[in-house]
């Protein structure tokens, strides 16, 4: 505890030191325009939302508070302090400007993130996308934002500031599936390095090499309404290290200290992108998506699906994945928070015990959500169609340290594994019945 708090003191003075420089005073205040943003107080809770900068002045008057970090929102916004969880989808978009399109790169270890950061940038530059940031978030990955001014504004007559989340999903995922057999090869010869000899020696073998590339993979956080990334030049509490904006070529030598919050240089995040000129990225990634899945069956799955009714509920038909979120987690707690919504929602789990097994799963995590936060995601999701949670194919698990089973893998998604255990578990009690029957 003594260690802590040495380390939090050490952190504050940086960080009033750090901010009382106008260069980063303005770097910040310039980023925040028609963004939601949010200060984060060592981590443990952000501040009020929505909220965004009026002055310059108001961040240093925030550290004072005790903010520690800054947040904001990739969604532009005509007025952020008008947002409110009570709007429905409409409302939203009739108020939402835009978005910026950012790949935030997670990772436990830099130099792979640095590996995913270099193959994505090489396919901007294959669909010709110029210009476009990246940013160290501070611990040990990156984040790369293209701007809105770089998209079409209407693609077959549908505004493309109305399609958040969707369309940035849409693209994150057509993006890791275009960077997986690189981003493995990458990681792949980075074995055959000195410093990795300590896990080469347990590896014999290509297959062996590429099983456990698979496994350290970087991957690429899915974006959700109103998500909050790390503003450039935000301190990071963990660390100390800010988070400084470099060059592409500078990736492949970055190194934390290159994020010294008493060295870095200043610089614009947000390239001056030409109109239109990430038009045929999105236009690939909306072909691709379309043609991932069979004609009509992702539209199906969603529109039509209608929640399943679990006779007796228990834990005991949970699946493995499920039952390992459910005892709390360090890691992806909103991630986590969005596969228990949609799967309680989908098994026809009544609202009053639905609400409570989340709160009591929130009281598990290492450090638990806000519970502002949970009732703003509960209410977005009672105002939308009932959606099944994830595919276990799908990021979402392991994206929290979470590995499916194979016997889960065979059933594809979570619903589908409850409805065949339970129809097992009748099963066995009905014959459990039939031989007491007998017996008697």
């Amino acid at each position: 505890m003594e260690k802590k708090n040495i380390k939090e003191q050490r952190i504050r003075k940086i960080t009033q030191m750090y901010y009382s420089r106008s260069d980063i005073q303005k770097i910040l205040f310039e980023f925040s325009k028609n963004r939601e943003v949010a200060p984060s107080y060592m981590m443990e809770s952000f501040g009020k939302r929505p909220d965004s900068f009026q002055y310059t002045g108001d961040i240093l008057e925030l550290v004072k508070r005790g903010a520690t970090s800054f947040h904001c929102s990739q969604e532009l916004w005509q007025d952020p302090l008008n947002i409110s969880t009570e709007m429905n989808e409409k409302k939203l978009n009739d108020l939402r400007i835009g978005w910026d399109f950012l790949l935030d790169i997670d990772s436990k270890y830099l130099d792979y993130s640095k590996i995913l950061a270099g193959v994505i940038i090489k396919i901007m530059e294959f669909y010709k996308v110029k210009n476009f940031g990246i940013k160290f978030s501070g611990s040990k990955g990156f984040h790369i934002i293209v701007p809105w001014k770089a998209f079409p504004k209407e693609i077959n007559k549908i505004k493309t500031s109305d399609k958040f989340p969707e369309w940035p999903r849409i693209l994150t995922m057509f993006i890791m599936e275009m960077c997986k057999k690189d981003l493995i090869k990458g990681i792949t010869e980075t074995m055959d390095e000195e410093k990795y000899s300590s896990v080469r020696k347990y590896i014999k073998g290509d297959k062996e090499l590429g099983d456990f590339a698979k496994k350290v993979m970087p991957d690429l956080i899915l974006v959700s309404n109103r998500h909050l990334f790390r503003m450039p030049y935000s301190l990071h509490e963990k660390t100390a290290l800010a988070s400084t904006v470099i060059l592409p070529e500078e990736l492949k030598d970055f190194q934390p200290k290159d994020a010294n919050p008493l060295k870095i240089k200043i610089r614009n995040f947000m390239p001056n992108a030409k109109e239109g000129e990430a038009t045929e990225l999105l236009r690939e990634a909306m072909d691709w998506y379309k043609n991932k899945e069979p004609e009509g069956q992702r539209k199906t799955e969603i529109k039509d699906f209608k929640s399943i009714q679990i006779s007796e509920l228990s834990d005991e038909i949970f699946p493995p994945a499920i039952k390992k979120i459910l005892q709390g987690v360090k890691d992806g707690r909103k991630r986590s928070l969005f596969i228990l919504i949609n799967l309680f929602r989908s098994i026809g789990v009544n609202r009053d015990e639905f609400e409570k097994r989340i709160y009591e799963w929130n009281e598990k995590n290492s450090v638990p959500l806000k519970t502002g936060y949970i009732k703003s995601q509960l209410l977005w999701s009672y105002r939308n169609k009932i959606v099944p949670p994830p595919n276990y194919d799908k990021d979402y698990y392991k994206g929290i340290g979470i590995i499916p089973t194979e016997e889960e893998l065979r059933y594809k998604n979570p619903i589908s594994y409850i409805v065949k255990k339970e129809r097992q578990k009748n099963m066995q009690n009905k014959t459990k019945h039939k031989i007491k029957k007998k017996l008697n």
